[in-house]
This record gives C-alpha cells, structure tokens and sequence, in this order.
C-alpha cells in the first residue's frame, strides 16, 4: 500500500474511529487473489466488542463507497482488534498491558538480552517490572526506559489464575471484572 493511499485512508477512517473513544492502530492493504483485503485494526483501554467491529465495519463501507481511495478493484474490509501477539510499540499498548506478562528484548544499552517480567505500572518514561524469581527466591523489581526496549510482546499465559495470584495488590486492584475484584479481594483476606 503507498503512503499516500494509507494516508488518504487513515484520514478518511480515523475520524470515525476517535469518534467511538478508539484508537486506529493500523490500516493494511493486501492482495488476495483477484480481490484485495483492507485490514482495520482498533482498539481501545477497556478492548473492542465485536459489535463495536460490526458498527465501524457498516460505517467504514458507507465512507469508503462515496470516496475513490480504494480505487475500483473489489476489496474485502476487514475490521478487527489487535491479536495477543501484537507488538508493544507505544506507551498505551504498555498501559492496557499492566498485570501482563512480557518478553522484551533489551537494547545493548540496557544490556541486551531478554528479560520477561510482568507489567506493574506504566508512566510517560518507561515501565516498572517484576522478575520473577527463580529457582524460590522472591521477584524482584526492576525499571526500564522505553529507549531501552528494543522489542516486547504479551506473553499468553495458559494458568492465569496462578498468574493473578502472583500479581501484587496494586495490580489487583485494576481487576477488569468484578469477578476478578472479588477474587483479588479473596486473595488480600487469606
């Protein structure tokens, strides 16, 4: 896709995106036989409902129908938000990952490497971490600037439940549902 049809896309659907509290994350266009597919990626702090997708989907068609930046060959819209897997690029994927899991790959400033630690806070230089401990010693706390992050990714926990336990209290008081509230609560009682 040139940069000047991503741009004149992300101009186009961007509006209605911010309208909606959302973020656009991502616009791809890629050939798919004798079509081709426009990828929308949203997402937002709190995720994106399905019928979230389904009303930009309609209101993005409806835009993109009375412009000509998709040019006249048929095209595919797809609307979706980002996979588990997505890169951490920007401090807000770093905020709404908080209580996570993460592999990062270290620059050679920092001492290169990889480290995975969970997300405790997030503020305008960097993250707080805590590396687990190993072989029974205890976490520990660890900084890093975001310049000394050269990549990072969530990593999928099969045992949350074990992963929530590990979580401190300040992290378990953003619990996402009550359910998890109460069993935060649970766990600060026992």
């Amino acid at each position: 896709m040139s940069t000047t049809q991503s741009e004149r896309l992300r101009g186009l659907l961007e509006p209605l995106v911010s309208k909606r509290g959302l973020d656009l994350e991502e616009i791809a266009v890629t050939p798919a036989g004798k079509r081709r597919v426009l990828r929308v990626v949203v997402d937002a702090d709190d995720g994106v409902q399905l019928d979230t997708c389904a009303e930009l989907s309609r209101a993005f068609s409806e835009v993109l129908d009375e412009s000509d930046a998709m040019g006249g060959a048929p095209y595919v819209l797809e609307v979706t938000s980002p996979g588990a897997d997505r890169p951490l690029t920007e401090q807000r994927h770093y905020r709404r990952a908080v209580g996570r899991l993460v592999k990062a790959q270290l620059t050679p400033e920092a001492g290169g490497g990889e480290l995975t630690a969970r997300i405790i806070a997030v503020d305008d230089e960097g993250i707080d971490l805590e590396v687990p401990g190993v072989k029974g010693r205890k976490p520990t706390a660890r900084r890093l600037a975001f310049e000394e992050i050269a990549r990072a990714r969530v990593e999928i926990e099969f045992n949350r439940k074990a992963a929530e336990k590990a979580r401190p209290a300040s992290a378990a008081q953003g619990a996402e549902t009550a359910e998890d509230a109460e069993d935060a609560e649970e766990e600060e009682e026992a």
